[in-house]
């Protein structure tokens, strides 16, 4: 057992900034976790990444250190620098996810035209600040404000604020007393989204 757990340890050690940035990445992005073969292949590639930058680290500091002395670089400093740098990957790589910053260049270099979001779904609903109306499948129409929506259109719940509901003649019915509706994501037939942005939400037209 005891050589089982010096074996384990150091490979653990290695693999500990990969997971932590995919874990980073997964908890900060809208996409959702893979199975687990995958998350350990991505976990693989971060480990690469952040052993590399972490290698850079120290030969800059090492160089540094030739001009004048800070402290030494050890075992715990490397693990540290690590751990910084995964964080940091994560982190970044969320940001430019959620941002569509690769796919929006790659866009704009005719090489895809696709979006870094999970879906098209969370793609539509996020890039557009707008009021929508919920087409139900017992045929109710409701329209508000989407506070929040569900990654995909099989899972999850809208929360509509400022609801209304719209009658067969096109008239809308307030709920004035509510500051909101949670509507399940299986129970709605379609999605309109509105042309007019929510001023009252503190998004300008």
């Amino acid at each position: 057992m005891d050589n089982l757990y010096k074996e384990v340890t150091p490979l653990l050690t290695f693999l500990l900034p990969g997971f932590l940035s995919a874990s980073i990445f997964y908890g900060f992005t809208s996409h959702p976790k893979p199975s687990q073969f995958e998350r350990t292949v991505e976990a693989l590639v971060f480990t690469f990444v952040v052993h590399a930058a972490t290698g850079m680290v120290q030969v800059l500091l090492e160089a540094v250190g030739r001009m004048f002395t800070v402290g030494d670089w050890t075992s715990a400093s490397h693990l540290s620098c690590s751990v910084l740098m995964a964080t940091v990957l994560g982190a970044l790589m969320a940001a430019a996810v959620n941002r569509d910053t690769f796919h929006s260049w790659l866009r704009g270099k005719g090489l895809t035209s696709r979006t870094s979001h999970s879906s098209e779904w969370y793609c539509v609903l996020g890039s557009n600040p707008t009021d929508i109306v919920l087409h139900l499948i017992d045929g109710r129409r409701l329209i508000g404000w989407p506070k929040e929506w569900p990654l995909n259109p099989s899972n999850g719940q809208f929360y509509i604020q400022d609801p209304a509901w719209i009658d067969d003649d096109g008239n809308t019915v307030e709920l004035r007393d509510l500051d909101g509706i949670i509507i399940h994501a299986t129970d709605v037939r379609w999605v309109e989204v509105m042309l007019g942005k929510g001023v009252e939400h503190g998004i300008s037209t």
